[in-house]
């Protein structure tokens, strides 16, 4: 045989690069956090706020079994404002809450938008988010401020379909005493499981915002 014959061939050399490498960041999930939303404009009545606080209560008391955290958030005016920062303090959300006034219009395009702002934030801290949006859906505020419905409608429709894009799961629960169409046409426009107030009853709350949690988790 030929000298060489049968020896391995030198194999080519692999050039790795820094750029070749990848480091992937991890961040430990902390449960799901409930972004609770809350209509305190004078499109929903006093009475019909304190339903809505009611069963913004009962929700608290479910997240809180779950060990799980809530924030809150309240439109009402022409702005929104962030009253509790994500939290597990039940008792601190419970006095919040309470403390809310009522009055004002209703800038739902700002609420929307203030619901996507802080999911993404939630989400980049690590939590699953879940957004429990409580409105008669009855916006009048546009965007830039200006009193209006027809504007205020088209704007929110608008930020639903931004909110949509997010893929954040999210319940739209109509405070109207027989439901309003265009709390519906919200909750569609932001894909949002949609629930009439007055028809839910402890359990029915209950059970959906578990259901929504589970949902929760796993698209986050």
């Amino acid at each position: 045989p030929e000298d060489g014959a049968g020896a391995a061939a030198p194999r080519p050399r692999v050039a790795v690069r820094r750029e070749d490498f990848r480091i992937r960041r991890f961040i430990e999930k902390t449960g799901t956090t409930v972004l609770f939303v809350v209509d305190a404009s004078g499109s929903s009545a006093l009475y019909r706020l304190a339903e809505a606080k009611g069963a913004v209560e009962l929700l608290l008391a479910e997240t809180y079994a779950r060990r799980d955290r809530v924030s809150l958030i309240a439109f009402r005016g022409q702005g929104t404002d962030v009253l509790l920062p994500p939290t597990r303090a039940l008792a601190r959300a419970k006095k919040v809450l309470a403390a809310l006034p009522g009055g004002g219009g209703t800038p739902m395009a700002h609420a929307i938008d203030a619901a996507v702002a802080q999911a993404i934030a939630t989400r980049r801290g690590g939590s699953s988010p879940l957004v429990v949006m409580m409105s008669d859906g009855r916006a009048n505020i546009a965007r830039d401020g200006t009193p209006g419905r027809k504007q205020a409608e088209l704007d929110a429709l608008a930020a639903g379909a931004r909110f949509a894009s997010q893929h954040i799961p999210a319940m739209f629960v109509d405070t109207s005493p027989r439901g309003e169409v265009m709390a519906r046409r919200l909750a569609e426009s932001m894909q949002a499981r949609y629930l009439l107030l007055p028809s839910a009853d402890a359990k029915a709350l209950g059970g959906l915002v578990k259901t929504a949690m589970q949902m929760a988790e796993g698209n986050g």
